[in-house]
Formats: structure tokens, C-alpha cells, sequence
């Protein structure tokens, strides 16, 4: 997704038009609606200063427009939260357990699964980080995920999560509310 697809998308969950957030971030409300129009429709495009006002108009993480470090954590998530929104069913998590007793048996590193799982028809490729921090973000994420298809949260809560992630994250104290 292009910034100005993110922009738009975020507008229009929060139920807000072109010329309401065009004055929520101070533009004159003869060209309010035209200017997010074109950021919108990535005719032109917000520099950074402006779009850490549209973030703090649509009351989301500035990092869903911008990475300030490329490979960063938070890039890695925002990164997959996206391709995520564009594609609910895209990326799936599932969390692996540790077979005690089997450590170091052997060289092969393939996970199996029953065919008749609701798996893809083709073979599907997995992938875990080595690295604490994103796992723990993985873990966190992935409990979010069931909790949508168990439908202990909504839509809405599940992309508010997202948008204001890692503000939303269990272990920040305190928490930014999420949760209708």
C-alpha cells in the first residue's frame, strides 16, 4: 500500500471525510478536501512534518506512513500489519511448541502438518525470527489473530490495534485503549 492508500484507508475507518481531516491538520478549508485528495491519490506527497500531523489527526502511530530506520523492528511489523490489511488471509501465524528430547536429533528443520488441515492446497513455506523482541511482537500478534476468528474482538479493535501498535501491546504500561 502507498501512503496514500494508508491515509485513505485510515480516514475512512475513522468515518472522517477529505475536508474534515484536510482542517483537523490546519489546511484552509477552500482547499482542505483537494489537498487530501491529492495525497490521497499520491499525486503529491506529504513530507514527513505533515504526515506526523495527519497521524495525530487520524489518532494512529506515525510509523504506519513513515520508518525512521529501515530493518527496524517496527519497520518488520508495520511492514507485515499492511500486507496483512491488504489481505487478511495473506499471512497466517500458527506457533510452534518444542518436542522436549528431540533437541539436536537431527540436521532436518521441516515442520509437518496433516494434509487434510485447513492448509493450502499448495505446500506452504514458514518462517520464525531468531530475534526476541520481533518473536515476542510475532506472539502477540498472533493472539490477536485468534482472537478475531474467535470473534472475542471485532474488526474495528483488531485494525485500531494495528494502527496504533506498539502503543496497543500488552506489556506497555499503560496500554493505549484499543478494545471497544
Amino acid at each position: 500500500m502507498t501512503i496514500g492508500d494508508k491515509i485513505r484507508h485510515i480516514r475512512n475507518f475513522r468515518g472522517l471525510t477529505q475536508k474534515e481531516l484536510g482542517l483537523k491538520i490546519g489546511l484552509d478549508a477552500k482547499s482542505a478536501d483537494n489537498r487530501i485528495a491529492q495525497y490521497e491519490t499520491n499525486y503529491r506527497v506529504p513530507k514527513k512534518d505533515m504526515l506526523a500531523q495527519i497521524a495525530e489527526a487520524l489518532d494512529v502511530n506515525v510509523m504506519n506512513f513513515t520508518g525512521s530506520t529501515p530493518s527496524c523492528t517496527e519497520d518488520i511489523m508495520f511492514t507485515f500489519f499492511w500486507m496483512d490489511e491488504e489481505n487478511r488471509g495473506m499471512i497466517n501465524l500458527f506457533q510452534l511448541v518444542r518436542n522436549p528430547g528431540k533437541t539436536n536429533a537431527s540436521d532436518d528443520t521441516t515442520v509437518r502438518y496433516y494434509d487434510n488441515d485447513d492448509w493450502p492446497s499448495y505446500t506452504p513455506v514458514g518462517i520464525y525470527f531468531d530475534y526476541g523482541i520481533v518473536n515476542d511482537f510475532m506472539k502477540e500478534w498472533l493472539k490477536r489473530k485468534e482472537e478475531l476468528k474467535a470473534k472475542e474482538i471485532t474488526n474495528d479493535e483488531y485494525l485500531e490495534w494495528k494502527l496504533n501498535w506498539p502503543n496497543t501491546c500488552d506489556n506497555n504500561r499503560p496500554p493505549k485503549t484499543w478494545r471497544k
